[in-house]
């Protein structure tokens, strides 16, 4: 098992940083264009989940999965989106996308006065961080690839 990428929006749209640790296959378009597709589909497929669910969906939505892959997501209530792709096998992950946001990305970037908020987040501490954390993970493999 293995982690592929981690996305962090705004409520806005904007990507906040990216990581890739696994990634096999590049989208093929300029990184921008990619944060767009991603945030658009998952605006899409929340919508769906809400308006289609046959269920009361107090939590929303929380992953996506294909053979391939699943897409895992966490939205805070100021809107902050965390999402990783990890390999399918991968189970539910929300208390680590819950993680991620508060325990680094509150304390790291929110509380710190030199990183401006609604911005890519240029904190060297915060990436270095998230990816020592992300590399801690269980389900991380770091002969993946």
């Amino acid at each position: 098992m293995t982690v592929h990428n981690l996305y962090l929006f705004d409520r806005n749209g904007v990507c906040l940083h990216y990581s890739e640790w696994h990634r096999k296959k590049q989208a093929g378009i300029p990184k921008e264009e990619e944060y767009k597709l991603m945030y658009g589909m998952l605006f899409s497929i929340r919508s769906f989940v809400s308006k289609m669910s046959p269920l009361d969906m107090k939590d929303g939505f929380l992953a996506f999965q294909t053979s391939r892959y699943k897409l895992h997501y966490y939205e805070t209530p100021t809107g902050i989106k965390v999402v990783m792709n990890t390999d399918s096998g991968v189970g539910p992950i929300r208390d680590v996308l819950h993680h991620i946001y508060s325990a680094l990305y509150v304390e790291l970037v929110v509380k710190n006065p030199l990183c401006p908020l609604g911005q890519t987040v240029q904190s060297e501490l915060f990436r270095s961080r998230l990816d020592s954390y992300v590399r801690s993970l269980p389900f991380f493999s770091a002969r993946a690839g």
